[in-house]
C-alpha cells in the first residue's frame, strides 16, 4: 500500500550529513569473499559516512532473531559482530527484503542498530528521499505479490517463529531453492519494477521526488519527467564475489546530490573507491 500524506508524515527521518545506503548483499555461509567485501566496505564506512542504511537482502534468508542470538553458525556470528561494531561508531539502519523480512527488533537492539519501515522518507541534506527494498514495485509479478501478502502476515510469521529451529531452517532453505528455480522461467521485464507503479508513487507526493531501491540487482539511475515533475529513480547494486561476475556498490546521499558508486573486477583493498 502507497503512503498517505499522512502516514508520510510520521515516517519522516531527519538524516543529515553523509549517507551510505546498500543493499542486496545476501550474506550466508556459501559466499565468503563476498562477506569479506562488505566487511572492508563497513570498515570504510565507519570512517566515512555520517549514516548507514542496509536497505534489505542483507541476509540470504532469516529464519528468526532467536536462532542468530542463540545459536548463530560461525560465518553469522562473525557478520552480527562487523555490524555491531559499525553501529557503535555511526548510526546503522536496518530495512526488511524479501529475503530477510523476518529480521525482528531484537536483533536490531543487539547490535545497536534501527530498524526501519518497509518504506521511509529520509530527509536529507539533498532534499526528500523515498526509500524502500523494492519488491513491492514489482507489482506485473502476480505470484511473487500473493507469496508477498501471505508471508507479511503477521499470523503467518508467528506461526513460523514458533516451529523448531531446524524445520524453519529446512523451510527457509526450501523455499529459497524454489525462488531461484522460479526465475529461470520468468521475464526479467516480470521480475523489475513496474513503470506505472513508480509513476503513481511519484504522483502521489507532489514533495518526493527522488526514490532509492534494490531488490532488482539492476544498478542505475533512471530520469523520468512526469506531469512537469522530473523525477529520480536510483537503484542500489547487489553484491557478487564468490561465483561472478564480481560486483557490489551503494549509493551516496549528501548536500551536493545522489552518486552511485559501483565495483566491477577483483577484489582488493581498494574495495568499491572508484565511481
Amino acid at each position: 500500500m502507497l503512503l498517505s500524506k499522512k502516514r508520510r508524515l510520521l515516517n519522516k527521518l531527519p538524516l543529515p550529513g553523509t549517507i551510505w545506503l546498500a543493499s542486496d548483499i545476501h550474506l550466508g555461509g556459501h559466499i565468503p569473499e563476498t562477506r569479506q567485501a562488505f566487511y572492508e566496505f563497513l570498515a570504510r564506512a565507519r570512517q566515512e559516512a555520517d549514516t548507514l542504511i542496509l536497505a534489505g537482502d542483507i541476509f540470504d534468508f532469516w529464519a528468526g532473531d532467536d536462532i542468530a542470538l542463540k545459536s548463530p553458525e560461525p560465518w553469522l556470528q562473525e557478520a552480527l559482530q562487523h555490524l555491531a561494531q559499525t553501529a557503535a561508531h555511526i548510526p546503522l539502519y536496518l530495512m526488511h527484503g524479501n529475503r530477510d523480512f523476518l529480521l525482528g527488533k531484537k536483533i536490531a537492539r543487539h547490535l545497536g542498530a534501527t530498524l526501519l519501515e518497509d518504506t521511509v522518507i529520509l530527509a536529507t541534506d539533498a532534499g526528500l528521499v523515498r526509500l524502500s527494498h523494492g519488491d513491492e514495485y514489482c507489482t506485473d509479478d502476480l505470484a511473487f505479490q500473493r507469496f508477498r501478502k501471505i508471508v507479511h502476515n503477521p499470523f503467518i510469521q508467528a506461526v513460523f517463529l514458533a516451529l523448531p529451529r531446524k524445520l524453519r531452517q529446512s523451510i527457509a532453505n526450501c523455499a529459497r531453492r524454489k525462488s531461484q528455480a522460479s526465475h529461470q522461467y520468468k521475464n526479467d521485464s516480470i521480475m523489475d519494477v513496474s513503470a506505472g507503479t513508480i509513476e503513481n508513487i511519484f504522483r502521489q507526493d507532489r514533495d518526493i521526488h527522488t526514490l532509492v531501491h534494490g531488490h532488482t540487482h539492476k544498478p542505475a539511475h533512471h530520469e523520468i519527467m512526469l506531469d512537469g515533475k522530473r523525477c529520480h529513480r536510483w537503484v542500489l547494486p547487489d553484491w557478487e564475489f564468490d561465483h561472478g561476475p564480481n560486483r557490489a556498490g551503494y549509493i551516496e546521499i549528501k548536500k551536493s546530490g545522489t552518486f552511485l558508486h559501483r565495483h566491477e573486477g577483483t577484489l582488493n583493498t581498494s574495495i568499491l573507491k572508484n565511481n
